[in-house]
């Protein structure tokens, strides 16, 4: 029951597919896994997420928790393909493990609950896919559910998703009377005993061959508008397209992004995973079919092809320490690496030796002589290379782009409860962040406090667990706190700042003008601010008649950067505005680059402090599902957390509450939830900006 494999008998490179499983939590991933491992025979007993039996989640914290928290790989083999799965998180705080696995992927399965459709994460990370340029397939999971529905689904991935869905399969039966799929590309049913097991091929059931010629022609009508050979074949007689041209088609629309291949099933009864392997296969890309990776060297930018004859270069995606040793995940983009083998890491400038080269199986490992282009393994023996380092050939050096480092939103102040265990949690916090980039560790300049900092209350609730499971100290830890910023209310015109600087030797001296107002409408971000990034400011010149040179205005600028990093009314920084630098002056001989650079940072700075200032907090985006009869206890309670309640939904029975609340509010949320409903709430929250404080004070 395969489809035809499209492999090249000439590079075995073309049978390797490195894939990632992407969705909300709870939409099934891990069982999606598991599944495809037992039916590629890689395991032979099928695990179970209640049960803490799973492969991939064999984190302590991930089974009792019932989430996958950590990315892991897993290898396996089908029809004559070596399949590297990495199995992602799908809350919102590990986020940033999500990130650093796309980047190292070539394609990936989104899942999707048929219940639910397309959830607040399952729409996150399919933008982070997007972003890599990652071809997808979707696999609608848990069609044996009570209230399944396969064309809502479809139709909010077309909604929400805005890719044209492709639906290749139609379900045999609904809920629990599912049994099976009829296979729309080769016309043909696969029908799963009640014990699952391997598909019965037979022909299209009598009742369903009008329903399935329909859906049929849809699929070729659909595919015909977006690809030009598969409409040449549709438009003349007799009007249809063969299945080889269907699926060469859709592998070509998978590819190219413009078209996403649905399929359907019930993981955890194993119905509908076979055809996934064989989708996976025959329409998501191989290390050939995806762009040469780009690098840089001496500021050159390089290819290289995925070419095991080439020279060596790798990025490193995860770091993690095992009892047997510090674990390196690379992605092998070119060339070959063999164990002994040295490697240069361009950003640090060090030379590494690689001890040991591992297959790697979720927690357990394989040993390799060596690893070639298009391979993702685990190798031991480096000593300082960190998650999204590159790894290349000293006589070849190329820097790889690593993974982009999303910002924490919220903080907890920790230490340890014995003063002599404070050099154990520096060292423990030091491995923290050594493993995950987007967690911070800080010591507080006025407080003289360590402050942990990440994505989330789970994210940092996990951190320090790991550190007490891992044999660290006892650790004390304060409330969570968030990420503030500063912003301009109302702004100043024609601010003048003269910087003067005399020591007897050569002088300093910049006269700048400064406009300072908030981003507008104009800006597209009005009544929204990015946290300080690039986004959150904007600065131009009016200066006419050359009266500041370009490259002092070049300086004015990076000094009001500078000048972001701490806002007027707590230090915090600053977001959301505009600065112009409408006049100047020089001197012949004491101005300079770092003259205006310092006339740029105290001006502003300045400025800002003649500005009405607004304080601003992180908000988030919050879906609440919860029973029909506590609807009206927790929109109270959103309300009493200065939550805005947006939308509302009935489903299944339930109710879909979706609001923006304070992140600062959401602090214990789950445990209030989980009363008010008696256990059968459930929410999710992803940052989705800043917002005016309550108490936001004014500087005038």
């Amino acid at each position: 029951m395969r489809t035809e494999p499209r492999t090249n008998s000439v590079n075995p490179l073309a049978a390797v597919r490195n894939l990632g499983i992407l969705a909300h939590v709870d939409a099934g991933k891990t069982t999606v896994t598991e599944r495809i491992l037992f039916a590629t025979g890689t395991i032979h007993r099928r695990g179970e997420v209640h049960d803490g039996t799973t492969v991939t989640d064999f984190d302590p914290q991930e089974r009792d928790r019932g989430i996958t928290i950590f990315a892991a790989a897993v290898s396996c083999a089908w029809d004559g393909h070596r399949i590297n799965l990495i199995d992602t998180p799908g809350h919102v705080d590990f986020a940033d493990e999500v990130e650093r696995s796309l980047r190292v992927l070539d394609g990936a399965i989104a899942v999707f609950d048929a219940v639910a459709g397309v959830e607040p994460q399952s729409e996150s990370v399919w933008r982070q896919a997007d972003r890599h340029g990652v071809p997808r397939i979707a696999f609608v999971n848990k069609l044996d559910r009570a209230g399944a529905d396969l064309d809502r689904a479809v139709e909010s991935i077309r909604t929400r998703l805005h890719p044209a869905p492709l639906v290749v399969q139609l379900p045999i039966g609904t809920e629990d009377g599912f049994t099976g799929v009829v296979d729309l590309v080769r016309m043909r049913a696969l029908v799963w005993a009640d014990d699952g097991g391997t598909a019965t091929e037979g022909p299209v059931p009598e009742e369903l061959r009008e329903a399935a010629d329909r859906r049929r022609h849809a699929l070729e009508e659909a595919v015909a508008a977006l690809h030009p050979t598969a409409l040449e074949e549709f438009c003349a007689p007799p009007g249809r397209l063969s299945a080889d041209t269907l699926a060469g088609a859709l592998r070509d629309l998978t590819l190219s992004g413009e078209g996403v291949v649905v399929l359907c099933g019930s993981a955890y009864r194993n119905r509908g995973v076979e055809p996934l392997l064989d989708a996976a296969v025959a329409y998501l890309p191989a290390p050939l079919d995806v762009p040469a990776v780009r690098g840089t060297h001496r500021g050159a930018e390089q290819r290289r092809a995925a070419d095991p004859e080439g020279p060596f270069a790798a990025l490193a995606f995860k770091v993690t320490a095992t009892a047997t040793g510090r674990l390196t995940h690379v992605r092998v983009y070119s060339g070959t690496i063999e164990k002994g083998d040295t490697v240069w890491d361009p950003a640090t400038r060090r030379t590494e030796r690689v001890a040991r080269i591992l297959r790697v199986m979720a927690d357990r490992h394989e040993p390799l002589d060596r690893a070639v282009a298009g391979d993702i393994v685990a190798v031991v023996g480096l000593k300082s290379a960190r998650p999204g380092a590159t790894l290349c050939a000293p006589d070849a050096p190329l820097l790889l782009e690593p993974p982009t480092a999303a910002e924490p939103v919220v903080s907890v102040a920790v230490e340890a409860r014995r003063r002599t265990d404070t050099d154990r949690l520096a060292q423990a916090l030091a491995r923290l962040a050594e493993e995950d980039p987007s967690l911070v560790v800080r010591t507080d300049a006025e407080t003289g406090q360590t402050v942990l900092s990440g994505m989330g209350e789970l994210h940092l609730e996990v951190a320090v667990e790991k550190i007490r499971r891992d044999g660290g100290p006892e650790v004390t830890v304060g409330r969570p706190r968030v990420a503030l910023r500063e912003t301009v209310a109302r702004g100043v015109t024609g601010f003048v700042h003269r910087h003067v600087h005399q020591t007897g030797g050569a002088g300093q001296f910049a006269h700048i003008v400064l406009d300072v107002e908030p981003l507008g409408h104009e800006d597209g971000r009005e009544g929204e601010h990015d946290g300080g990034c690039a986004g959150g400011f904007a600065f131009r010149s009016a200066v006419v008649g050359g009266r500041v040179p370009q490259e002092y205005v070049r300086a004015v600028e990076a000094g009001c950067r500078d000048a972001l990093a701490e806002g007027p009314l707590g230090g915090h920084p600053v977001t959301g505005l505009r600065v112009t630098l409408t006049d100047g002056s020089t001197h012949v001989k004491d101005s300079s680059d770092t003259a205006f650079r310092t006339a740029g940072r105290l001006g502003l700075r300045e400025a800002l402090r003649a500005c009405a200032m607004t304080l601003l907090e992180p908000v988030a985006e919050v879906t609440v599902t919860v029973p029909e009869d506590a609807v009206g206890g927790v929109l109270g309670d959103l309300a009493a957390r200065r939550g805005r309640v947006t939308g509302s939904v009935a489903r299944g029975g339930a109710a879909v509450l979706t609001a923006t609340v304070p992140l600062a509010e959401l602090f214990g949320y789950a445990t209030r939830l989980r009363g008010r409903t008696q256990g059968r709430g459930t929410f999710t929250a992803r940052p989705s900006g800043h917002a005016p404080a309550p108490a936001a004070a004014s500087t005038r």
